[in-house]
């Protein structure tokens, strides 16, 4: 089976916290232009099997599965309320299978453009669970279900852990990205170095007071866009794929023209240190 033909996406809508609106969303996401969706099989926080709903709609208007990124992650049980899509009570590979395998069913697929651990069971390092569910999404990258592998929420040491004993190395990492914690320098280095795509989330919402410093104001003023638009443009430049969950579409078409502008060098430098 091979899988899409789809390109590494530079931009994704994340679906977290949408609830009952979350297909309504997604749908307005691809009709904005996006063409890269990221959720998780995590009932709790994340409404996956809406999204499939909305991939069907799109899809019976003519959006091809191929023409979409869709991410989803396995997420460990201390990450779940009630509703977990798994047997607890399995081991660990069969807990990541019947998962993934709800996920396809979820999201009226038979492959997925990247499948992710939602987030590590032990820290700071890792630890043997983490082995065992990482073994497991090995073994369904190499059925050929899953275009690319990686890890969310994770620290630096863990990243490095990975690059340095796993079998297959992670392809992404998807961390929550603080700018006074230097935008998650540390991670992204590791990245850089390994060929690791880095996704950024909360990007807006963990940075709320750098939106309105007079100096990311000036420097929207300079390039006539908005100053959640240059935090974006400044993930891109840096080497970020960022996330983006707004439940407005007119802020979807605006986050979409983040690549009509360029931050120059000394922009770029003032933002990585301003936290």
């Amino acid at each position: 089976m091979a899988l899409g033909s789809t390109k590494a996406p530079t931009f994704i809508y994340g679906t977290a916290w949408k609830k009952d609106a979350t297909s309504e969303l997604v749908i307005a996401a691809v009709q904005s232009g996006f063409r890269a969706i990221d959720t998780a099989n995590q009932p709790r926080h994340y409404q996956e099997p809406l999204v499939g709903e909305a991939l069907k709609v799109l899809a019976d208007a003519g959006v091809e599965r191929q023409s979409l990124f869709i991410q989803t992650k396995f997420t460990p049980l201390d990450g779940h309320d009630h509703r977990v899509p798994y047997d607890p009570e399995l081991d660990f590979r069969s807990q990541v299978r019947q998962s993934f395998e709800s996920s396809l069913r979820h999201l009226n697929t038979d492959y997925l453009d990247s499948y992710l651990l939602h987030g590590p069971y032990n820290h700071p390092a890792l630890g043997a669970e983490d082995w065992e569910v990482w073994s497991a999404i090995e073994e369904i990258y190499r059925s050929g279900k899953i275009g690319t592998i990686g890890i969310s929420n994770v620290n630096a040491g863990q990243v490095a852990e990975l690059v340095d004993k796993a079998s297959i190395k992670p392809m992404v990492v998807q961390n929550r990205c603080f700018a006074n914690r230097g935008w998650d320098r540390q991670v992204r280095d590791i990245c850089r170095k390994s060929g690791i795509v880095y996704q950024g989330f909360s990007l807006l919402t963990a940075n709320r007071n750098v939106l309105v410093d007079p100096r990311i104001v000036s420097i929207a003023d300079r390039v006539h866009f908005h100053p959640e638009q240059v935090i974006f443009r400044f993930a891109m430049q840096v080497g970020m794929v960022p996330l983006t969950g707004t439940t407005a579409k007119r802020h979807m078409i605006d986050d979409l023209q983040v690549y009509s502008f360029e931050l120059t060098p000394q922009e770029l430098s003032l933002i990585e240190s301003i936290g």
